[in-house]
C-alpha cells in the first residue's frame, strides 16, 4: 500500500472521528493543528485505524507517534508485514 492512499484514507478516518470536514492531513501534521485531537480522541483514532486497516499496533508504537507521517509509516509497516 502506499503512502499517499494510506494519508488519504487517514483524511477519511480524522474527518469522520473529529467530525471536522475537510481535514487535509499532511505528513508533518501533528494534535496542535488539529482543533478536536486530543489525548482522548488520539485514542479512538488509534482504535479506528488499527480496525479500518485490520492491524493492531503496540503500545510503544503508538507512544513514538509524533505526527501524521509517523502513523503512516507505522500502517506502511504493519500492512506490508
Amino acid at each position: 500500500m502506499e503512502e499517499a492512499q494510506i494519508l488519504s484514507e487517514l483524511n477519511e478516518l480524522f474527518s469522520v472521528v473529529l467530525k471536522n470536514k475537510p481535514i487535509e492531513l499532511s505528513y508533518a501534521t501533528t494534535a496542535a493543528d488539529i482543533n478536536g485531537w486530543d489525548s482522548l480522541t488520539h485514542m479512538i483514532l488509534i482504535d479506528k485505524i488499527e480496525k479500518h486497516f485490520a492491524i493492531k499496533f503496540k503500545l510503544m508504537d503508538v507512544v513514538k507517534f509524533n505526527n501524521v507521517g509517523d502513523i503512516v509509516s507505522g500502517i506502511k509497516k504493519k500492512v506490508s508485514s
